[in-house]
């Protein structure tokens, strides 16, 4: 599972006051955060390009009960469908090649949050002014709640 879930993510969680969240992870690999996230009471569906690392999820979850559901996806190509509380971005978008991949993701993750919905990225330094120049500019208004060590997490208003 790649170890615990980051800190960060970890207390976003523990005073986020919303009960039965709906929660996407996007690039869940073997679903470290979605079976953290789930054990919270929250519904997670987490989108991985790996058969095996949504299966290993699965398994797990179905082991503990959590309400858990996997897709197996290129995140570059899925087309989620309905509205999300959070959407997740943990250590993915530096995998993908080209910018304009990292620019779609971004951009398929807020039109899919929901308004007072929030954005939780993980990333290398390399990228992080991509990311910050995307939630500033974006015509949304997102309100940065978090940006620093790697981590921006941001707000729909």
């Amino acid at each position: 599972m790649c170890g615990p879930p980051f800190a960060e993510f970890v207390a976003f969680f523990e005073r986020y006051n919303k009960t039965r969240a709906l929660v996407l992870d996007l690039g869940c690999g073997q679903g470290r955060d979605v079976l953290f996230i789930a054990r919270m009471g929250h519904q997670v569906i987490g989108v991985d390009i790996s058969k095996t690392g949504i299966t290993q999820m699965l398994e797990e979850a179905k082991r503990e009960g959590l309400d858990v559901h996997g897709v197996v996806a290129d995140i570059v190509e899925y087309e989620p469908s309905g509205k999300y509380d959070v959407v997740i971005l943990d250590r993915v978008l530096h995998m993908l090649k080209e910018d304009s991949e990292r620019q779609g993701v971004l951009e398929k993750a807020s039109r899919v949050t929901k308004s007072d919905g929030f954005i939780l990225i993980a990333d290398t330094p390399k990228h992080q002014a991509q990311i910050r120049s995307f939630f500033e500019n974006h015509p949304a208004g997102w309100v940065k709640i978090k940006d620093g060590k790697g981590k921006i997490f941001v707000q729909k208003p």
